[in-house]
């Protein structure tokens, strides 16, 4: 080991690790994607792998060139500190063969044939080369055009000469950026190895900690003790903490950028009980009507008993499987379906006003004062409900800062007050999840998504009836007036 606490020591490895080098040494496979948390040692466990390829352990050809790519220069010298720390432990007639540069690019060099260059994610910097081995270092963090470009240009110059590449990160923040694609999309001659725990758990959950962090239990990196104390740290403290801790620690893949969540996870567990008390009084629906081809969802609360329920709605093609695989959720939307929670109607899309009966259905003989929709799609809402025959009064609210700021903070509040209690709900919890707010100057709220395929209309539809339901809870009884003699 070149350093750490146990630096000095033989290097062991880990059955993941193990696990990995198998599967992107196969001569079936020319591209190997990790992604685990924080930590873990993929950039040790790689930068050995980049060595071998050095010596020739792995590829005997001539004149072999590594390239290490990184977002910058620092992130670079990571691997090859590693590299330089493991070529200690080499035999001092082969260790003596090896040259290590630091200026102008950091490099190794075999015998002034073989090299190993670090390069910054800059597409340019790799025009011209012809890579036997590339390690590609935390690249769901890379600047999307440059690193794409870098990308590209690493991996049509590995075809000149047969080469392997290794692509490792942390999870990137959403689904649709490349390095989420590499997992999520199968290819021939791509091995891929995901420790990515299932949404939506609390953070301090131990079991889905190990997932994210194999290496926990072979003393590789921090502790699970460590990861607990620091996940009750940044549960404690919220925001961008919490949402940083799950993508880094927890390898969730959740955006990083400084934006507080419309509730944590933790926090809207609270509002979840397992007896609701009843159907009383007056109800308020929320409804979020999704675009084309998006989950529509309807939110149904009861302001004077707490009340709440909530419904999504999917087009039947393609299915919530297949749905939910493209989404980067695996079965989670068969989940909701089998729980009641998710239903599909129509075919490409959900046809709006079959859409508004069904709404209307689930809460048929409830006395219903009021709809709260969102003003945007108001003239399509609204010949709809004309078609349907809705006969309910229509609350039009915007989503913007000026309204999604009231009703963000009136939803917020209700919740911390406990008057907002629902059924355990993985659809909620699933929105929820992926629910963030972004603030203006003035620190007005918007509600918006943390992952750019993640479904936060169920979240949506229940910020617009809880908010709605605190203005009516609010609103003063009138009074008799007063006659002075």
């Amino acid at each position: 080991m070149p350093e750490g606490p146990m630096a000095g020591r033989p290097l062991k490895l880990a059955p993941f690790q193990k696990s990995f080098i198998k599967g992107a040494l196969s001569d079936d496979v020319n591209i190997a994607c990790l992604s685990v948390g924080r930590g873990n040692g993929k950039t040790a466990l790689s930068a050995g792998l980049a060595l071998g390829a050095l010596l020739g352990v792995w590829d005997t050809q001539p004149r072999r060139e590594i390239l290490v790519a990184a977002r910058t220069r620092d992130q670079g010298r990571i691997a090859w500190t590693y590299i330089e720390g493991l070529a200690r432990s080499l035999p001092d007639e082969l260790r003596a063969r090896l040259q290590f540069r630091r200026s102008p690019i950091l490099s190794v060099t075999l015998d002034n044939e073989h090299e190993i260059r670090v390069l910054a994610a800059d597409g340019k910097s790799a025009l011209g080369t012809s890579p036997t081995f590339v390690l590609m270092d935390e690249r769901g963090h890379w600047a999307l055009d440059k690193g794409d470009a870098l990308e590209h240009a690493l991996l049509t110059g590995l075809g000149k000469r047969n080469g392997r590449a290794l692509i490792i990160s942390t999870s990137a923040s959403d689904d649709a950026h490349p390095f989420s694609r590499w997992l999520d999309e199968p290819q021939n001659g791509v091995f891929v190895q995901e420790h990515r725990p299932a949404p939506a758990l609390p953070a301090d959950d131990r079991e889905s900690l190990l997932i994210a962090n194999p290496g926990a239990k072979g003393g590789i990196g921090a502790s699970l003790e460590w990861l607990e104390a620091q996940a009750r740290r940044a549960i404690a403290r919220g925001g961008s903490t919490l949402t940083s801790y799950r993508l880094y620690h927890r390898n969730e893949r959740v955006a990083a950028e400084d934006r507080d969540t419309l509730l944590t996870v933790d926090e809207w567990l609270q509002c979840e009980v397992a007896d609701l008390p009843p159907r009383s009084g007056p109800c308020v629906i929320g409804i979020d009507l999704g675009g084309s081809a998006s989950m529509s969802a309807a939110a149904y609360y009861w302001p004077e008993s707490h009340r709440l329920e909530t419904r999504g709605w999917f087009p039947s093609k393609p299915s919530l499987l297949d749905r939910g695989q493209r989404d980067g959720v695996s079965d989670r939307y068969v989940q909701m379906h089998d729980r009641d929670e998710l239903a599909t109607l129509g075919d490409q899309t959900v046809p709006v006003a079959p859409w508004l009966a069904q709404v209307l259905q689930h809460v048929a003989g409830e006395n219903v004062v009021a709809m709260v929709a969102d003003r945007f799609k108001q003239a399509e809402l609204g010949e709809a409900m004309d078609k349907a025959g809705v006969r309910i009064p229509i609350i039009w609210r915007g989503m913007g800062f000026r309204d999604g700021g009231e009703d963000v903070e009136r939803f917020r509040r209700a919740a911390y007050d406990g008057a907002v209690l629902s059924m355990p709900s993985l659809l909620m919890r699933s929105a929820i999840a992926d629910a963030v707010v972004i603030r203006d100057p003035a620190g007005n709220a918007k509600l918006a998504k943390g992952r750019s395929l993640g479904r936060i209309d169920a979240a949506s539809a229940t910020v617009l009836a809880v908010a709605e339901g605190a203005r009516m809870l609010g609103r003063t009884q009138p009074t008799r007036k007063v006659f002075w003699a």
